[in-house]
Protein backbone atom coordinates (compact mmCIF):
# COMPACT_ATOMS: atom_id res chain seq x y z
CA UNK A 1 0.00 0.00 0.00
CA UNK A 2 1.40 3.41 -0.93
CA UNK A 3 1.29 6.57 1.12
CA UNK A 4 -0.98 9.41 0.03
CA UNK A 5 1.42 12.05 1.36
CA UNK A 6 3.92 13.61 -1.04
CA UNK A 7 7.48 12.45 -0.47
CA UNK A 8 8.91 15.76 0.78
CA UNK A 9 6.09 17.01 2.98
CA UNK A 10 6.73 17.59 6.67
CA UNK A 11 4.03 17.30 9.29
CA UNK A 12 2.96 20.44 11.09
CA UNK A 13 5.58 21.73 13.51
CA UNK A 14 5.11 20.69 17.11
CA UNK A 15 3.52 23.38 19.26
CA UNK A 16 5.73 24.95 21.88
CA UNK A 17 4.82 24.81 25.54
CA UNK A 18 3.76 28.05 27.07
CA UNK A 19 5.80 29.29 29.98
CA UNK A 20 4.42 31.51 32.70
CA UNK A 21 6.38 33.94 34.84
CA UNK A 22 5.81 33.94 38.61
CA UNK A 23 4.35 37.44 38.32
CA UNK A 24 1.83 36.29 35.72
CA UNK A 25 0.85 33.33 37.86
CA UNK A 26 0.31 35.51 40.92
CA UNK A 27 -1.72 38.00 38.88
CA UNK A 28 -3.99 35.28 37.49
CA UNK A 29 -4.48 33.70 40.92
CA UNK A 30 -5.40 37.09 42.38
CA UNK A 31 -7.75 37.79 39.48
CA UNK A 32 -9.48 34.42 39.88
CA UNK A 33 -9.74 34.84 43.64
CA UNK A 34 -11.28 38.29 43.20
CA UNK A 35 -13.68 37.37 40.41
CA UNK A 36 -17.28 36.52 41.22
CA UNK A 37 -18.05 32.80 41.09
CA UNK A 38 -19.69 32.88 37.66
CA UNK A 39 -16.85 34.91 36.06
CA UNK A 40 -13.90 32.71 36.99
CA UNK A 41 -14.49 30.54 33.92
CA UNK A 42 -14.34 33.63 31.71
CA UNK A 43 -10.90 34.49 33.11
CA UNK A 44 -9.69 30.95 32.45
CA UNK A 45 -11.06 30.94 28.89
CA UNK A 46 -9.59 34.37 28.14
CA UNK A 47 -6.15 33.23 29.33
CA UNK A 48 -6.56 29.73 27.84
CA UNK A 49 -5.85 28.11 31.19
CA UNK A 50 -7.30 25.21 33.13
CA UNK A 51 -8.64 25.31 36.65
CA UNK A 52 -5.80 22.95 37.62
CA UNK A 53 -3.26 25.65 36.68
CA UNK A 54 -4.81 28.13 39.08
CA UNK A 55 -5.24 25.49 41.77
CA UNK A 56 -1.56 24.51 41.58
CA UNK A 57 -0.37 28.12 41.51
CA UNK A 58 -2.61 29.04 44.47
CA UNK A 59 -1.22 26.14 46.51
CA UNK A 60 2.35 27.23 45.74
CA UNK A 61 1.53 30.84 46.64
CA UNK A 62 -0.11 29.80 49.91
CA UNK A 63 2.91 27.67 50.78
CA UNK A 64 5.09 30.75 50.30
CA UNK A 65 7.01 29.09 47.53
CA UNK A 66 7.20 31.77 44.87
CA UNK A 67 10.11 29.95 43.20
CA UNK A 68 7.86 26.88 42.86
CA UNK A 69 5.62 28.91 40.58
CA UNK A 70 8.23 28.52 37.84
CA UNK A 71 7.41 25.52 35.69
CA UNK A 72 10.53 23.35 35.75
CA UNK A 73 9.55 21.62 32.52
CA UNK A 74 9.75 24.87 30.59
CA UNK A 75 12.31 26.63 32.79
CA UNK A 76 15.83 27.34 31.65
CA UNK A 77 17.78 24.26 30.69
CA UNK A 78 20.62 23.06 32.87
CA UNK A 79 24.07 24.00 31.73
CA UNK A 80 25.60 21.03 30.01
CA UNK A 81 28.94 19.82 31.26
CA UNK A 82 31.81 19.71 28.84
CA UNK A 83 33.10 16.36 27.67
CA UNK A 84 36.17 16.68 29.90
CA UNK A 85 34.02 17.43 32.96
CA UNK A 86 31.84 14.40 32.24
CA UNK A 87 34.92 12.22 31.77
CA UNK A 88 36.49 13.58 34.99
CA UNK A 89 33.31 12.80 36.92
CA UNK A 90 33.26 9.23 35.57
CA UNK A 91 36.92 8.80 36.49
CA UNK A 92 36.33 10.15 40.01
CA UNK A 93 33.51 7.65 40.50
CA UNK A 94 35.70 4.84 39.18
CA UNK A 95 38.55 5.82 41.54
CA UNK A 96 36.13 5.85 44.49
CA UNK A 97 34.83 2.41 43.58
CA UNK A 98 38.33 1.02 43.11
CA UNK A 99 39.50 2.47 46.44
CA UNK A 100 36.58 0.76 48.19
CA UNK A 101 37.44 -2.52 46.44
CA UNK A 102 41.10 -2.15 47.42
CA UNK A 103 40.22 -1.52 51.07
CA UNK A 104 37.93 -4.56 51.10
CA UNK A 105 40.60 -6.74 49.44
CA UNK A 106 43.27 -5.57 51.91
CA UNK A 107 41.00 -6.45 54.82
CA UNK A 108 40.32 -9.89 53.31
CA UNK A 109 44.06 -10.53 52.81
CA UNK A 110 44.76 -9.50 56.37
CA UNK A 111 42.15 -11.94 57.66
CA UNK A 112 43.49 -14.70 55.41
CA UNK A 113 47.05 -14.01 56.61
CA UNK A 114 45.98 -14.22 60.25
CA UNK A 115 44.06 -17.43 59.56
CA UNK A 116 47.07 -18.92 57.78
CA UNK A 117 49.36 -17.98 60.67
CA UNK A 118 46.91 -19.50 63.14
CA UNK A 119 46.71 -22.71 61.14
CA UNK A 120 50.52 -22.92 61.00
CA UNK A 121 50.72 -22.44 64.75
CA UNK A 122 48.14 -25.16 65.31
CA UNK A 123 49.89 -27.58 62.94
CA UNK A 124 53.30 -26.93 64.59
CA UNK A 125 51.92 -27.51 68.07
CA UNK A 126 50.23 -30.73 66.93
CA UNK A 127 53.56 -32.14 65.69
Amino acid sequence: MTSTKPAGSDPAPRPKRRSFSPEYKLRIVAECDGAPRNEKGAVLRRERLYHSHVKEWRAARDAGALENLVDRRTGPARVKKSATEVENEKLRQQVERLQKDLARNKAALEVMGKASALLEMISESAD
